[in-house]
């Protein structure tokens, strides 16, 4: 039976990783700050899903001074996925918390890893590639981040490679293109979209909606994720992304009927650091790791709906009724 380390197992991501991999059988330790990046309950709330059913391990400590000695004992692989969140929030003072614990945190592990022979599959970003020289975008595309946070992203990427070489680390790269789905965090647009269905708020659009994004259903990630651990090559970036570009207004327009409920729209300018358009190609994860993805945008979307509906009943809120229904996930 293998045993993995998650950090960041109190996230969206993380939380649906550690049900999957007890879900297969796995023994898993999860490790979370409960930063104040978003609301500590919403994280307790996704650490009680993670354990439901399972015997998650879990320890709520800082990974920045953590002793790793002790987190990494009797650990066969680590899934790296804590991270300071947030393009926008990445500008001014904020950026030291960004290079705290993206590049501080990621360095510690690749640094305790290399030297106990550990692999580790870590959590970039598409943000990385900025506006992109081509669509859809391969991996040998030069990245050009526009924002902060891409910038520490794209750091980790190349203390990778920096590990990798010197140190001999094991490391495999994931460049995550906007993962949705239930538990998706409160500040990203389809949770703000879904409730503003659901429970009549208001949904400030910044730019004209035209914007595009190449989505990414959590449940696809979560296999991407584990899939890389196994067979991904050591070394090497892949783009996870969902396959079908979506423009925001499309989005919107699929929540309105899924819901049946028009959504009330505050536009706004768009904001520094924020691309106009994602598109992923996937040959490469496709090849190596036997990775598809097979969620559509409509039945994540659906999927994310039902959540929100079954969460906001459950604290009382007033909610519409809609004929979304959920699809498999944990």
């Amino acid at each position: 039976m293998s045993s993995y380390l998650v950090t960041g197992a109190a996230g969206f991501i993380g939380s649906h990783l550690c049900a999957e991999l007890q879900e297969q059988g796995a023994r898993v330790r999860g490790i979370d700050a409960f930063t104040d990046y978003y609301a500590r309950n919403l994280k307790e709330e996704n650490l009680a899903c993670a354990r439901d059913g399972g015997q998650l391990e879990f320890v709520e400590d800082d990974l920045a001074s953590a002793d790793l000695d002790s987190v990494l004992d009797g650990v066969d692989g680590v899934f790296h996925l804590a991270a300071q969140p947030g393009v926008r929030a990445s500008w001014g003072r904020e950026f030291e918390i960004y290079l705290r614990d993206n590049l501080l945190v990621t360095q510690r592990i690749f640094q305790a890893c290399a030297s106990r022979g550990i692999r580790v599959v870590y959590a970039s970003s598409s943000s990385i590639y900025g506006d992109a020289e081509t669509y859809p975008t391969t991996e040998d595309v030069v990245p050009r981040p526009i924002s902060p946070y891409g910038i520490t992203k794209l750091g980790c990427e190349h203390l990778a490679r920096s590990f990798g070489r010197a140190a001999g680390v094991d490391a495999v790269g994931l460049r995550y293109f906007t993962v949705f789905g239930p538990r998706q965090r409160p500040d990203m647009a389809f949770t703000r979209l879904a409730r503003a269905a659901v429970l009549g708020e208001t949904f400030s659009l910044l730019g004209d909606g035209r914007q595009s994004r190449d989505f990414t259903f959590v449940m696809d990630a979560v296999s991407a994720t584990i899939g890389a651990m196994r067979h991904g090559r050591a070394g090497v970036n892949y783009n996870v992304g969902g396959g079908a570009e979506t423009s925001l207004r499309e989005v919107i327009e699929l929540l309105e009927d899924l819901s049946g409920h028009q959504i009330t729209i505050r536009w706004q300018e768009r904001v520094a650091g924020d691309v106009f358009r994602t598109a992923s190609d996937t040959t490469a994860i496709r090849r190596d790791v036997g990775w598809t993805p097979t969620t559509s945008i409509r039945a994540g979307l659906a999927a994310q709906l039902h959540w929100i509906e079954a969460t906001s009943r459950r604290d009382g809120d007033d909610v519409a009724v809609s004929g979304a229904t959920p699809v498999h996930q944990r």
